[in-house]
């Protein structure tokens, strides 16, 4: 049983149990908890701190736990009907409204119902993240002079060297900035980039988060077709022309959720073409460190190639370790530095010491080359045993592209249907999916679906989801149904 799976029981169990005590009543001890229940003192102590933060218990150091007096009836709620006329009388004159659909996003962050298996995630599974080495990490960060003081408004000076080395080329230390994780260094980006209502270029498909930031920044995306070799550079050329666009974002590595690679032909092609364009590429590496075992040498950033400061890069810590270690950085030439700078200054004026501090820790501690192995190897292998499960049982969801990197497989189910349909009869029969219509920007050119293998607890929990939607097909979860 997982901790996280005990904690909750445990909870449940207790809440269940407190009627049983008066107000002010004296729960057990925490050794008696621990012997009751057959846990450990960890789960203990945070099964009641979670009681505690929903107001049922009181914690009374030295003393015990107690009972905690009912809460009194929350407040009447007024009437916020009028909340629809302002919103709406908000956007009447905008370009582009900022009414956002975060339904892709939301897919890849909510937690599924109890026992449903998870393959919409967008973050390692528990067993794959290097929680010891990041509790070592934070112990030792929080140990160091001046941890909890202000940091460098730019990040710590070590941390962005690190960043630094890692993207390569002549970016240097003080080309970076560090960024409370990926997302925020792309909306930094955008807003630093492009006004409301401009147009930006994005690859089709691509990353639901993206094309949120994008419509919440009061920017349209337009999409700019890709195929096994990335982004097409005639339709990159073609967009740049028509639009007048002056910002295309890309996934240049392991593209998100293609898999797709951007192949060495065209990688100066799309800097050439934004070049004569006047235009920055916003390159998204989210995904260097899951590569597979597999994956061979792989190629520089595009920023490493870079020679006049078209490319600003971003990359983060937080796919490789933790959802919640939102650490990343931008790093860029030029003027535009200053503009970047000046927006992350505004949005969040810097990112936590303590956890910069934490970061630096863990990636030059021992431990981080030896999880990054790890990880190769295990996305190496659950990719193949969902994508051989899926040939053999579900031959009806076609796998164009096999990839050597990232966390997803992009399947079509053949027959054309409905993706969304797909998904939610997906779920009845106990798998979650991402359907494709939300990668898109525009009219998708067909229906597809988003296979994750990261969030599992493991390959046979892969092999029982195949079994699942093979169930799920037979009762009517076919494309057509």
């Amino acid at each position: 049983m997982y901790e996280r799976s005990s904690v909750a029981e445990l909870a449940e169990s207790l809440r269940s149990e407190l009627n049983r005590y008066s107000v002010g009543g004296k729960l057990p001890s925490s050794r008696a908890l621990v012997e009751r229940y057959r846990v450990s003192p960890v789960t203990v102590s945070r099964a009641l701190a979670q009681l505690a933060a929903e107001g049922l218990v009181v914690t009374r150091p030295g003393a015990g736990v107690f009972r905690a007096a009912p809460r009194t009836a929350a407040p009447a709620v007024g009437d916020t009907s009028w909340q629809e006329v302002a919103l709406s009388a908000e956007g009447a004159g905008e370009v582009v409204p900022r009414s956002v659909d975060a339904t892709g996003v939301l897919g890849s962050l909510a937690a599924p119902p109890t026992g449903v298996i998870e393959l919409n995630s967008g973050y390692l599974h528990p067993s794959l993240q290097p929680e010891r080495a990041m509790a070592a990490a934070l112990a030792r960060a929080g140990r160091r002079p001046g941890a909890w003081g202000r940091p460098p408004l730019e990040g710590l000076p070590e941390l962005r060297d690190w960043f630094a080395r890692e993207i390569g080329g002549a970016v240097v230390a003080a080309d970076v900035l560090v960024t409370a994780g990926g997302q925020s260094a792309l909306a930094t980006a955008l807003r630093a980039l492009a006004p409301p209502g401009a147009p930006i270029l994005v690859e089709s498909p691509t990353y639901p988060g993206l094309l949120a930031i994008a419509r919440a920044s009061g920017c349209r995306p337009v999409p700019v077709p890709v195929d096994a070799d990335g982004v097409r550079p005639e339709l990159l050329a073609a967009a740049f022309e028509a639009t007048g666009a002056r910002v295309f974002v890309c996934q240049p590595l392991f593209q998100n959720p293609t898999g797709a690679v951007l192949a060495p032909g065209r990688r100066a092609e799309v800097l050439g073409i934004a070049r004569a364009a006047g235009a920055f590429v916003v390159e998204d590496d989210y995904a260097r460190a899951l590569a597979h075992e597999d994956a061979g040498p792989l190629p520089a950033t595009l920023a490493a190639q870079d020679e006049d400061g078209v490319v600003v890069h971003v990359r983060s810590l937080t796919k490789s370790t933790s959802p919640s270690l939102r650490v990343g950085a931008l790093a860029a030439r030029g003027p535009v530095v200053d503009r970047l700078r000046a927006i992350q200054i505004v949005d969040t004026f810097f990112v936590s010491r303590p956890l910069q501090e934490a970061a630096l820790e863990l990636v030059g501690a021992p431990a981080w080359p030896r999880h990054l192995r790890t990880v190769a190897a295990e996305l190496r292998h659950r990719r193949d045993v969902l994508a051989g499960a899926l040939r053999r049982d579900l031959p009806e969801l076609e796998l164009p592209h096999l990839p050597s990197g990232g966390y997803q497989l992009w399947v079509r189910p053949t027959g054309g249907g409905d993706d969304t349909a797909f998904a939610a009869a997906a779920l009845r029969a106990g798998v979650a999916v991402a359907p494709g219509r939300p990668y898109f920007c525009a009219e998708p050119p067909g229906p597809h679906v988003r296979l994750s293998f990261a969030g599992v607890a493991g390959p046979g929990e892969l092999v029982e989801a195949v079994q699942r939607l093979r169930t799920g097909l037979v009762d009517g979860l076919g494309p057509n149904a």
